[in-house]
């Protein structure tokens, strides 16, 4: 009769056991018979290792903690007890505990699940990386764990031409309870491994690091075909970053007509490594410029001169001549251009630009003609927007005002270079086609002439004006003499 009631006496005692304590304590605690000397393991964190490892434990039989490498836990010593849960029928009712030795040496009761913790934490969310350098933030769990605790950086790989990269040499030793991790200098585009361990040999955290790309170096071969007419270049290494495209700048000086400039934008795959082109008249001449594209932007910028009637890629440089004004009036800060529509048949009803820039440097004209952004009236502005369909003479600097643009009075003793341009917009490639009229406000032939006669005559009259009192002086002199002579 005994044996049966035991049960429904247990089911009677975990029923309030659980209402008081909750489900989280029932981790820790198990309902164990009266007079009961052992506990039985618990059934915490798997990870966990306890020496010695058993099924039971004696009542005050202190058990090592411990976790696998690079995990601690809360506590290093337990110790089996037990406590008086309650009385049923006048007899105690015990249930078994765990107390844990804190840093401090006091044995406190485990009221939660153990579970085996990183010493160290590293918030992958706080990594920094640039094309030169990874920086990350850590946090140790248990200082006293963490003594000796060293950070290193290394190529995550030997390196290979032509992408040669130099070893680096980063070792930090880490101190306190958090701080930061800097690996620099590195180059970029480069896999970088950094590990942080205990001595001797245990890794608290490892990482591969790729770092950020660049732009890429400047382009080393360009040269221009003769027998396909185009320019042809070597593809640069990806060593700072993967090539996704090319960025190509021609302008074409026509023999013909020097006065006229053509400038065509490119953006290529990155795939392609020639580009034809674009048909002149025998002797004209092509700046090119070429640059290379990461996802960092554009590298450095090669520059090569070709000449269409010559095989090899010699440099053949031909001056900018621009044509004149006339009726060019510096009192009122006008000069009249005779205009034509650049662009034949029906794009010659496109909107034409007249940009005004006080210089007659060649290289300024060039790159105000391709520049696409908007103007500053620093260097130039523009002063009309025009719907050519036919030649027509236009007064510069007459003040009239349309759509925003300031046709304002020129100023004497400067010089003027006047840019008409046509621009062309497509998906993958800008045209800019100019034509420069030079001229200056200084005064004309004519009345430099006058003034020169002026000042002829003035410095005549002064003269003669001179001559006449020494005369009147001399003669004073010596008449003087005389007249005291004959008075005595």
């Amino acid at each position: 009769m005994a044996l049966q009631s035991l049960p429904l006496r247990f089911l009677l005692a975990l029923a309030p056991l659980l209402s008081a304590h909750g489900q989280e304590e029932f981790f820790n605690i198990q309902i164990v018979p009266q007079g009961t000397e052992r506990c039985k393991r618990p059934q915490w964190d798997s990870r966990l290792q306890l020496a010695p490892d058993q099924v039971n434990y004696k009542k005050n039989e202190e058990v090592m903690l411990s976790c696998p490498e690079g995990f601690q836990p809360p506590f290093t010593r337990l110790k089996c007890s037990s406590e008086v849960q309650s009385f049923s029928g006048g007899k105690p009712v015990y249930r078994e505990l765990w107390t844990g030795r804190n840093s401090r040496g006091a044995w406190v009761r485990i009221r939660s699940s153990v579970e085996c913790s990183e010493v160290l934490q590293v918030d992958h969310e706080t990594f920094e990386i640039s094309s030169t350098s990874i920086k990350l933030k850590w946090t140790c769990r248990f200082p006293d764990a963490c003594q000796g605790m060293r950070a290193m950086c290394r190529l995550a790989a030997p390196s290979s031409p032509p992408c040669e990269a130099e070893e680096v040499d980063a070792e930090q030793m880490l101190h306190g309870q958090e701080g930061t991790f800097t690996c620099s200098p590195l180059q970029p585009f480069t896999e970088y491994s950094v590990t942080i361990d205990l001595p001797p040999n245990t890794t608290l955290f490892s990482w591969f690091f790729t770092t950020q790309e660049s732009v890429p170096d400047k382009p080393e071969q360009l040269w221009l075909d003769p027998d396909r007419g185009s320019l042809r270049w070597s593809a640069p290494p990806s060593c700072n970053g993967e090539i996704i495209g090319y960025q190509l700048n021609i302008t074409a000086r026509n023999a013909g007509d020097s006065s006229v400039l053509e400038t065509e934008r490119l953006r290529l795959d990155g795939s392609v490594t020639e580009h034809r082109l674009p048909g002149h008249s025998p002797g004209s001449s092509y700046a090119v410029m070429l640059q290379g594209l990461t996802a960092a932007g554009a590298g450095a910028a090669l520059t090569r001169e070709f000449h269409s009637n010559s095989s090899s890629d010699t440099p053949h440089p031909q001056a900018i001549s621009c044509r004149g004004a006339r009726d060019i009036a510096p009192s009122q800060g006008t000069a009249v251009l005779p205009l034509s529509p650049i662009a034949p048949g029906s794009e010659a009803a496109r909107e034409h630009q007249l940009i005004v820039a006080a210089t007659h440097n060649a290289s300024l004209i060039e790159s105000i003609c391709s520049e696409p952004a908007q103007l500053s009236n620093a260097s130039a502005y523009q002063a009309a927007l025009l719907n050519l369909s036919a030649a027509t003479d236009f007064v510069l600097g007459d003040g009239s005002r349309g759509q925003g643009m300031d046709n304002a009075a020129l100023s004497p003793g400067r010089d003027y270079t006047a840019l008409l341009r046509l621009v062309r917009r497509g998906p993958q490639a800008e045209k800019f086609t100019c034509v420069c009229y030079s001229f200056s406000l200084e005064q004309t032939v004519g009345q430099w002439h006058w003034i020169v006669i002026g000042l002829v005559v003035l410095l005549a009259v002064i003269l003669v004006a001179a001559v006449i009192l020494w005369l009147v002086h001399s003669r004073k002199r010596k008449y003087l003499p005389n007249k005291n002579k004959d008075d005595n």
